[in-house]
Parts: C-alpha cells; structure tokens; sequence
C-alpha cells in the first residue's frame, strides 16, 4: 500500500505539471517522468502497479473529459508496459479495450489509439514481442523473421552549441554504447521473452547463469528460435497466449539441460534491461553530410575503408549519378519507319517458334530493332530496379534478360523500408533551416535518381538547445534576436503538444547546464542517465508529425551579370536597408532621405490570404527600413500555409513645426509576395535568422511555397503533352504539391 501510494503521488504531481503548476524547485522541471520510469526500473516488480494506476488515470481523464491527459497518460503506461518484465493478460486486456474506445475521438487521439490497438493486440497474444522488435531493431541484430535496423543520427552545428555542450554529448553517446554488446543484446531478448511468457515460473538467475557460459554460436541459435517463437505467434490470427507459451517453455528446458534441477530458487521478478538505442553524434560541418550519413547507413561500406576513401567512394556514387543521367543523351540517333505492334502475338509464326528450324536469310529477315535514344526511366519506375545497384557504388542493374514468348514476366522484388533513420536536430531555429535546405536539396537528388526513397523511412525530431555564453556566431545573430525569438519552432511545438513542452522543451537551458557542470561522480550519473534516456524516450514515443511548409525565395542582384540566387527557409525572412558604399551614392541617399525620410521605395505584390481561398491579387507601394515575413504561427489554431509579413513603413507627417517622419507596423498575411526596389538601391536578406545565410546586393526577390520537386518533375512533363492545361491532371493530381518538413512529437497537434 505505501509503495502504491508513493507511484499514485508521483503520477498526480506528473499531471499537475501539464496543468501548468510547476514544481517548487525548477530543476525538478521534465525531470518527473524520468524519475518516474528509474523508480521502477530498480524494482521492476512495481511495473504491474504503476500500470494499473495509469489505467485508471486514463479512465478518470475520459470520464471527466481532461484529455490533455489522455495522451501523456497513455505514453507513460506504454513505456512501462514495454520495458516490464511480465504484465498479466487481464491487464493489458484493460489497455486495449481503452485504446479502442479512443478511436471515436478526433485526431491525434484516435491515430494513438488505433496504434497502440495494433501493438496491445499482439502483445497479448505473444508476450514480449513489443521489447523483443525495439532492441532487435535499434541494435540492428541479425533476424530473417523480423529484418528492420533503426539508427539515431544527431546533428549540432559546432557553429551554434558552444565546444563543452559538443563534447559532453559526444561523451555521452559513446559512454551509452560501451556495454551494448550483440551477445549481451541477443541475451536480452532471450531472458525477457522467457519471463513475459511464463511469469514467476521462470528461473532468471539460472536462465543468465546458463546463457553466459555458452559460446556465441549456441547464443545466436537460441536467439534465433526466440525471435522466431514469438513473431510466429504474433503474426498468427489463430495464435493462443498459451500455445506460445508452451512453445517458449520448450525452449527454456532445452537452454537449461546443462543445469541440474533445483540448483537453484526461483527468485521471482526481475527485470532486463532496455538497452540504450544505437546513437550516433555527428558535427555539422559540411551541406551534403546529411545524405552521405543515410547513404552509408543503407549501404555500409567496408570496415577497412579509410576516411579518405570513404569520401571517394561518395564522390564516385554521386558522379556515376550525373553520367547515367546523361547516357541517354550520348546515343547514336536513328529515325527508322516501324510496322511493329509491340505486341507479341503480331509476330510472324515463325517467331513464335523458338525450334523451327530456318535458314541464314529467314534469321536475317526477322524484326531487328534498331539503335534508338535510350529512354530513362522516371522516378516512379526506376525504383523497382535500384535493388541491384546498391551492391557497389555506381553499380548498374543488370541487363534485362530476354523474354521467351509465352512465359510471363517475373514480377521485381518489391523494395522494402528496412530502415529507419530517426535524425535529431540540436540547436535554435537557425539549425532547422540548415535541415529545410538539407532536405530540400535531399528530395531534390531523390528526384533525379531514388535511391534512399524506397529503402529508408525518415523520421526528424528537434531539441532546441540555448547557450548561456554564446560564441561569435551567435553574439552577431543574437544581437537581432532575443533566446526566445530563436526557439519559435520548439514554441509552437511546445503549445501544441503538452508533453513535448514538459520533456523537451525543458532540455532548452538543462543541456547546458549539465555540459558545464564540474567534473564528479554525480554529474556524470546524471548526464550518462538523464540526457541518453531522454532522447531514447523521444525518438521511441514521438511518432506523431507536425508538418511545417517549407517556403522557396528566388533573390535577384543589382547585378545584371550576377545570376538570380534560389534558396530556400523555414522559419524568419528578413530585410534591412544596404548602407550606401560609394561616396555619390552616400550623398544621393542622405538627399533622399531628407526629402522622403530614412528607408527605400518598394513596390509589393502580393495574394492575400482570404477565408474562401480565393485569389486575391493586391500591389501597393511603400516606404520602408526593413520587412520581417514569419512562417511559425503564433497559435497552433493558424494556418500554417500562411506567412505573416511586418513591413515597417515610413510615413511622412507634415505640420507646422515642419516635416517628420513616422515607423507604422503595416501587417498582411499571404502565401506568395514579390518585392521591389523603384529605385535600385540595394537591401540585404537574412534567412532563418541566420547571418551565414544572408544575401547582399539585392533589389527585388519572389517569395513562394516550396514545391515538391517530384511534383515539378511529373508537372513539367504532362505539360508537354497537354500545353493549354492550366491545372493538375493525371497522376500529379494525386501527388503532394508542397514541400513539408515534418518533425515529431508525442501528439502531433492537439485540436
């Protein structure tokens, strides 16, 4: 009862937090669920209580409609009824016929709901599959029955996070993988299966004893026909939690034949750990690094391979890309007048019979196909034959063999996502418009050749993190912009989803605290613990996206001979007025500006953004120091296709005092806008608040939603074949026209 009561306490205090009611010490702040989750983990027993608990939360939460517990409730008991080391059927039982009554809610609920059904459902039915599918993908174990690989890739800008936070989180992913051995993985597994499906009759301590004195291969074997035991009964409609049993207690004796019976007690619940996903920490230092890293993922290269090899092989890949693309270009062209069908059964009879026999001249008569232009494949169909060219780098898929008449085709393997890369941003907003380029230009290659599109299912998450004592680089972008107007994006996601603001957004100043801590036993317990755990935990739960427009901006210079540039943003565009630079153009300016005041003269054109959608074009013409156009909303209730623009306007004022001059706000919302200079003096553009992403020199610019570049590809070629269509047909109808950056959180957003 005191133990139950201490779990209902802390679970109380967890919601009272989402309620806003922080707790009286702030470093106390996103730590509850961690807390939380340890206190459990070192008496694993307790999992059966803290569930039960959560489930009548959960109930309590829907009866009396407080459903921005739902969700945080339902994420918590899910943790914990993975990691537990056996939870009765009654029990889950009550879970998933709670899920079940979320699917009558509205998103996110009923998506959550409806995903969880699917999981509770075969865990039922096979005990421990849930942790068994975690460890042997994040750990990228061997497994026929189950062959998917997950990997954490964390991306910091050495630029933006100060050297002490780079290396304290370097530390700590490589301290989280040290004892994170296959064989001790594979025995995981192993000894968790075994409890989850036959409870307090299973001997732990003899199960370990006996798995770590056998060799590795009898290790692997055992291994093997876990996985297959329990994604056997998983899979199966007519399995019964008890035929899987019996089959895992077969198991079990055969593991312990070595150990004589009764040598020792059995020594009730005990728990396995989760081990520590596989994590790795990457500074951002080059545009294409993040496509290289996928690359490799999907197709490592060979363990002896130096750096300098590696970056080769790269280079070769992305240059045999180029020339496949322009092979087609290179072939001898031949016009030729052809009388074939292209249908087989049009052949002559004397085609179809592969053993007549036929003299040289009949040979010599047959259908002969001619040198044409060789027709590259688009994207959509060049994924079925991309399988075979992963094997090496620039590889090319193999000839297609001939066909015999009569004998269908053999349909191509379907290319399947085995992989999940789960990228995690560090940083302020200036790191996600690093990531919207990335992406971009990522999608941009996919386009031209798919290789990672088939193969790889991509999941982005984001940590903001401030420095307290910035570097150089972010003195400069600090002095335009305070620590909050950095982190808009982890705002917004944070008013959006309750639990991301608790667990997250709190690591915002926490991460650099503990980076700057003084080297002792108890900080790096925290570190090792709370930092690795944390982010485990976001990248395991948050499967829900908010998906953020990606905006294209197409800059042109006073420069004639200067090419326009074409870029891309995510969160802030901003312009400020150029300082003159030539003595005549000085002069020219402090002219003006006495006359018309401090700014230059631009003409806007913009659609206004209506309720009815309708196109609504507006043009006006204006005086102005500077505009700042924002793409974050400042509710979650706005539209998120929509950039708000703030032009400051000068307003000349006359009086009897004389002329003056005014700064007037002047605020319109719209989702494509063109600016001018009249009178061809130059501004500068920042984008994403980023002083390493600024333009100079520039007198007008076109701002737009970004397409999808797969979208432009199919547009571009239906209107070849249809000149006068003005609007979608054919497959781009059902093609995603904008490009969105889509980054997860626990709920998606909460309506």
């Amino acid at each position: 009862a005191e133990v139950e009561s201490d779990i209902l306490r802390r679970v109380r205090t967890l919601l009272r937090e989402l309620d806003g009611h922080h707790p009286a010490c702030q470093c106390d702040r996103g730590m509850l669920r961690w807390t939380l989750h340890k206190k459990i983990d070192q008496n694993p027993s307790n999992s059966s209580i803290l569930v039960r608990i959560l489930v009548k939360e959960l109930e309590r939460a829907e009866r009396g409609d407080f459903r921005h517990y739902i969700i945080p409730l339902l994420h918590t008991l899910m943790y914990t009824l993975i990691k537990a080391p056996c939870i009765s059927d009654e029990l889950c039982s009550r879970v998933y016929d709670f899920c079940k009554k979320l699917l009558t809610l509205p998103k996110p609920f009923c998506t959550i709901g409806l995903d969880y059904a699917v999981r509770l459902k075969m865990e039922r039915t096979a005990p421990g599959m849930l942790y068994q599918r975690m460890v042997i993908s994040e750990q990228s174990l061997k497994s026929d029955p189950y062959p998917y690989q997950e990997k954490i890739f964390i991306f910091a800008d050495p630029e933006l996070l100060s050297k002490a936070i780079c290396n304290a989180l370097v530390t700590d992913t490589e301290a989280a993988q040290v004892s994170q051995s296959p064989r001790a993985c594979m025995c995981y597994v192993i000894i968790h299966a075994m409890q989850a499906a036959l409870g307090e009759g299973c001997d732990v301590s003899g199960l370990k004893r006996s798995l770590q004195d056998m060799p590795m291969s009898d290790v692997e074997h055992w291994f093997r026909q876990v996985v297959a035991a329990v994604e056997c009964a998983g899979n199966e409609a007519s399995a019964d939690r008890g035929q899987h049993a019996a089959r895992l207690e077969k198991i079990y004796c055969a593991v312990l034949s070595s150990l004589q019976a009764g040598d020792a007690p059995l020594g009730g619940m005990q728990g396995t750990p989760l081990p520590n996903p596989s994590i790795s920490f990457h500074l951002w230092t080059e545009d294409d690094q993040l496509w290289k890293e996928l690359v490799l993922f999907i197709r490592p290269l060979s363990q002896s391979c130096e750096p300098d090899c590696l970056s080769q092989d790269l280079d070769n890949f992305e240059i045999q890309d180029i020339i496949s693309d322009c092979e087609c270009c290179e072939q001898t062209r031949f016009s030729v007048l052809s009388t074939d069908s292209g249908i087989e059964r049009d052949l002559p009879a004397a085609a179809e019979e592969p053993f007549a026999p036929c003299s040289t001249e009949t040979e010599q008569s047959r259908l002969q196909r001619k040198g044409g232009i060789k027709k590259k494949p688009s994207p959509l169909e060049s994924m079925a034959f991309l399988q075979a060219g992963c094997n090496g780098p620039g590889a090319k898929p193999p000839a297609k063999p001939q066909r015999r008449p009569g004998i269908p085709p053999e349909p191509a393997a379907p290319l399947q996502r085995l992989h999940t890369a789960r990228i995690v941003l560090l940083g302020d907003d200036r790191i996600l418009g690093r990531l919207a380029q990335a992406y971009h230009s990522l999608r941009k290659r996919e386009t031209r050749r798919v290789f990672l599109t088939p193969r790889l299912n991509l999941q982005f998450y984001y940590i903001p993190v401030v420095t307290g004592q910035p570097n150089t680089l972010a003195v400069a972008d600090h002095a335009a912009t305070g620590h909050e107007e950095l982190c808009e994006v982890a705002r917004y996601l944070g008013r959006a989803d309750p639990w991301y603001e608790s667990n997250i957004n709190t690591l915002c100043h926490m991460i650099p605290k503990l980076a700057t801590m003084p080297s002792s036993p108890s900080k790096h317990l925290v570190t090792d613990l709370f930092i690795t755990d944390v982010i485990a935990y976001y990248v395991r739960m948050g499967i829900q996206p908010v998906c953020f427009q990606v905006y294209a901006v197409k800059v042109f210079f006073n420069d004639p001979a200067q090419e326009p540039a074409e870029d891309v943003f995510l969160t802030e565009l901003r312009t400020q007025v150029q300082e003159s630079i030539s003595h005549r153009e000085l002069s020219m300016t402090k002219k003006k500006t006495t006359l018309d005041g401090p700014g230059i003269d631009l003409t806007v054109t913009y659609r206004k953004v209506v309720v009815s959608d309708r196109a609504k074009e507006l043009a006006m013409s204006l005086r102005s120091t500077g505009l700042v156009m924002k793409a974050i909303p400042a509710d979650e209730a706005e539209d998120m296709v929509c950039l708000n623009v703030n032009i400051a306007e000068i307003v000349r004022i006359n009086n009897l005092s004389g002329r003056s001059f005014s700064a007037v706000a002047n605020r319109l919302k719209t989702r494509n806008i063109k600016i001018r200079s009249t009178e061809q003096r130059p501004f500068t553009v920042c984008l994403d608040k980023d002083s390493r992403r600024a333009y100079r020199n520039v007198i007008s610019m076109e701002v737009s939603p970004c397409l999808e570049p797969s979208y432009c590809l199919q547009k571009t070629r239906t209107m070849k074949f249809s000149l006068h269509e003005t609007e979608d047909v054919g497959l781009v109808k059902y093609m995603p026209k904008s490009l969105l950056l889509p980054i997860n959180t626990f709920a998606g957003i909460i309506q």
